[in-house]
């Protein structure tokens, strides 16, 4: 459980009100900008809260402000598209599932960051390195490396829930089936992961010890493996709804090198530095895609 001391909970307390006030500004953009295009004015009430949370960071020296917006925003995007289609069309099972998947998602995401997060004096070890390494230059760096990029990657992952709750073909598929164990599993690799990972860090002794049971055993970021999924899945959703938005691929491909390319390799450098074994652990566990291990002799 997160912990519940007084000062923590004042913390989160702050950090809820500025969420809300993200919302409410969020809102009232939304609703200013509003006209034929629904995905042009979700962007621009995207960007404006985004802004919020920029300035609650700056005014606190904590970038880390941003951290819950990954997984707070896509279940209001998609709340927003489901109402939206609610007064145009007929429900149909997809326009259910998907909802449901995605909240799923995110109260988990949001739920495993916040047991894990210590307070306002809290920020992520990544942020502290490029604000030691590029000084006066961080305030660039936190508004367009740490706040806007991730959303506008996000906002791309899910551009293909508009066709697969607004616009297109209301019918249950074959793609839609595999939207759902593609999603589903997602969910649930990243679930078991994170458990794992949780239950791992409680008990080890040794900070040097290298966690390589569960599915670690077989990944080396099987959690970050189940993120990326999820967003295929999202993807094959809007496919199996109208394949013209087919280019909405861009979103998942976004995530995926976003973790390929940054996350991923941040994590290994961090672990060589931190974890002797660690070189070891390369050669024989697979860095993403979960497969058997390869023996030593």
């Amino acid at each position: 459980m997160p912990d519940t001391s007084p000062d923590l909970k004042k913390a989160f307390a702050l950090y809820t009100s500025v969420y809300l006030v993200a919302l409410l500004i969020a809102v009232v953009v939304g609703y200013f900008s509003r006209g034929p295009n629904p995905v042009l004015f979700v962007l621009l009430a995207d960007v404006s809260a985004t802004l919020v949370i920029y300035s609650a960071g700056r005014i606190f020296h904590n970038a880390s402000f941003y951290d819950a917006y990954w997984s707070v925003a896509p279940p209001l995007i998609t709340l927003f598209w489901f109402l939206y289609n609610l007064h145009k069309n007929e429900l149909s099972l997809v326009h259910l599932i998907i909802p449901i998947l995605v909240f799923v998602w995110g109260i988990r995401l949001t739920y495993n960051w916040a047991r894990q997060w210590q307070g306002l004096q809290n920020e992520d070890w990544r942020y502290r390195d490029l604000r030691t390494g590029t000084g006066k230059s961080f305030w660039l760096v936190e508004l367009v490396g740490i706040d806007l990029m991730p959303t506008v990657i996000v906002f791309l992952a899910c551009l293909p829930l508009y066709p697969a709750l607004v616009t297109g073909n209301k019918s249950f598929n074959f793609l839609d089936i595999a939207a759902v164990i593609v999603a589903a599993g997602a969910v649930i690799t990243e679930t078991v992961a994170d458990s794992q990972l949780r239950q791992f860090s409680r008990k080890k002794r040794r900070p040097e010890e290298i966690m390589t049971r569960g599915l670690w055993a077989y990944s080396r970021h099987p959690n970050y493996f189940g993120e990326i999924m999820f967003w295929w899945g999202i993807f094959l959703f809007g496919l199996a709804a109208d394949f013209r938005w087919w280019w909405t691929i861009i979103g998942a491909l976004s995530v995926t090198l976003l973790f390929v390319c940054i996350s991923i390799p941040l994590m290994e450098k961090r672990s060589l530095v931190r974890r002797p074994g660690y070189a070891g652990v390369v050669k024989t566990i697979p860095v993403l895609f979960p497969w058997f291990p390869k023996k030593t002799d």
